[in-house]
Formats: structure tokens, C-alpha cells, sequence
């Protein structure tokens, strides 16, 4: 008989090699790495699911919103932490937001400008400014203050672009009033939306902030923007909203979030936090003692 031509055997081998590694690899493998995980894993396999009156309310591992319908925090539950993946909590688009420490200088709305698509112009707010306003809104919700360092009374970032004559709040869109008069002499200016202060030099201006009563976790999203979590500092801070909004002692809701706190991982890495989901259902079922 006589034998193939050797370009010919190494295509055939080649085929035979890419059935046989596809049904090892892509059917076989899969199959059983999945078995064993349905049967030793279960729940952590199928998403850790979480299920209150038989039905399914979110997911141990992945954060959610507690708001009404308007974006608004419902009153009566737990918040959790901010989230940058995609609209909130997609676990198909999880992400950070890509901003750093010093993305400070907002981009302010031009009144009656369209963006590409024809909508409203809606600037962009930096990083900075994103943590100041969360911070104040944090604050008027929980009735603490939300004043932190580099960010002005009405919670957008605390920044000057300076020139030789004159400095310009570029944060605060006129004709707000710039929270501060003057620096090293020189008058303060609002912003005006779409002027170029790219010249200017640029200076963050940290105020007289004490240390801030809501915490970091509460106005940064986490680099997956899953987290299910927030720290006991937080859980602390709107316990006492969550008691006076459910009826409840303040030492009750409190024990609560002891019971759903994790302790660090392996005994010594991260932080103990609480899973708000959790918390919540727990809240749900209380009753007051």
C-alpha cells in the first residue's frame, strides 16, 4: 500500500490531535470539573444564592441597591457600598472606575449643548467631586456631617486653577459662590462651563476638615464594583437610621450586624465586614424585643 505523502500524515495528525484535545478540553474536563463542583459545592457553584420566602433575593458574593425606584436609599435598610460596574452591581460588566487620586478638575455642563448622541451635555465629575457629593449625601441621610478634606460645602472637590491675576473655583459652576473669596491674594472666581483653564496652575486645597465621620468605603467603589460587603465603621453609622425607621432598639440592630460581620480571611488578611444583603433579610424578620 502505498503510504501518504508526509504533508498529508502531519495534516491528519494535526486533526486527529485538535477531536481529540477538543473532546479532552472542551467536553470532558468541563464535565467533570463541573460534577465535582455540583456535588461538593452546590450553592457556591450556582452563584451563592440567597433566598428569603422561597424565592431568590441576590446573591452572598455580589453587592445590590437598596433604593427606590427614583435611585433614592430606602430609609429603612442598610446601604451598601458604591459600585462602578456598569449601572450598578453587573457582574457582566465588572469593573473599577479607572480614576485616580489626582482626577480632581470636573468637566462642567455647558447649558444647551447636546453631547454625540444628542442628549443634554452632561460634563464629567471627577473622581474627587464623586466622593465629596456621596459624602454629603451620606451625611444629610444618616444626620452626621459630611465634610471632608479637598472638598467644598456644597460637595463637589475643593480646587483652584490659578493665574497671575485671578483664581477660578473650577469645580463650582457659576454663578455658585466659590468657597473661598480669595487665595495668596488673589480673587476667587466661579467656573464658567466650557472655558479652557488649562493654563492655570492647578491646586487642591484641603481645608479644615477633621477627620470624616463617613467612612472611605461608604463614598469609593470597590476594583470590582461587587463588593458585597461594608465595614463595621459604616454598618455602625447607619445603624441608628435603620433602628428609627424600623421601630427598633438601636442595641438590637446592632447585635444584628455582629451576627453578620466576617471576620478576616485565613485569620489575618483584609478586614471583618458585613454582608448587607444578609443583614437585611435578618432586619426584615426581626421583631422588637
Amino acid at each position: 500500500m502505498e503510504r501518504l505523502p508526509s504533508w498529508l500524515r502531519q495534516h491528519l495528525a494535526a486533526l486527529r490531535a485538535v477531536v481529540v484535545l477538543t473532546a479532552l478540553l472542551g467536553l470532558i474536563y468541563p464535565l467533570v470539573t463541573t460534577g465535582i463542583a455540583q456535588a461538593l459545592f452546590n450553592g457556591n457553584a450556582n452563584g451563592s444564592i440567597v433566598q428569603s420566602g422561597g424565592k431568590d433575593v441576590g446573591s452572598a458574593i455580589i453587592g445590590q441597591s437598596f433604593t427606590d425606584k427614583d435611585g433614592n436609599p430606602v430609609a429603612k435598610y442598610f446601604q451598601s457600598r458604591p459600585s462602578a460596574a456598569g449601572d450598578g452591581y453587573d457582574p457582566t460588566s465588572t469593573s473599577a472606575s479607572n480614576l485616580g487620586p489626582e482626577d480632581i478638575v470636573d468637566t462642567l455642563p455647558v447649558p444647551g449643548a447636546k453631547d454625540e448622541q444628542g442628549n443634554p451635555d452632561q460634563g464629567r465629575q471627577s473622581l474627587l467631586t464623586q466622593v465629596c457629593a456621596r459624602s454629603k449625601a451620606i451625611g444629610e441621610l444618616e444626620g452626621v456631617s459630611g465634610a471632608r478634606p479637598y472638598c467644598t460645602p456644597d460637595g463637589v472637590g475643593a480646587v483652584l486653577k490659578v493665574f497671575p491675576d485671578h483664581a477660578v473655583s473650577v469645580n463650582q459652576a457659576c454663578p455658585a459662590t466659590p468657597f473661598t473669596a480669595t487665595y495668596q491674594g488673589l480673587k476667587v472666581e466661579c467656573g464658567k462651563p466650557g472655558e479652557d483653564y488649562a493654563t492655570g496652575r492647578t491646586i487642591p486645597v484641603k481645608g479644615n476638615a477633621e477627620t470624616p465621620a463617613v467612612p472611605a468605603d461608604a463614598v469609593t467603589a470597590s476594583g470590582s464594583g461587587l463588593d458585597p460587603h461594608i465595614s463595621i465603621a459604616y454598618a455602625d453609622l447607619q445603624a441608628p437610621r435603620v433602628a428609627r425607621e424600623r421601630g427598633l432598639p438601636t442595641d438590637q440592630v446592632k447585635a444584628l450586624i455582629g451576627e453578620h460581620t466576617t471576620g478576616r480571611a485565613l485569620g489575618f488578611m483584609g478586614e471583618p465586614a458585613v454582608n448587607v444583603l444578609e443583614l437585611n433579610l435578618a432586619l426584615d424578620g426581626a421583631r422588637t424585643k
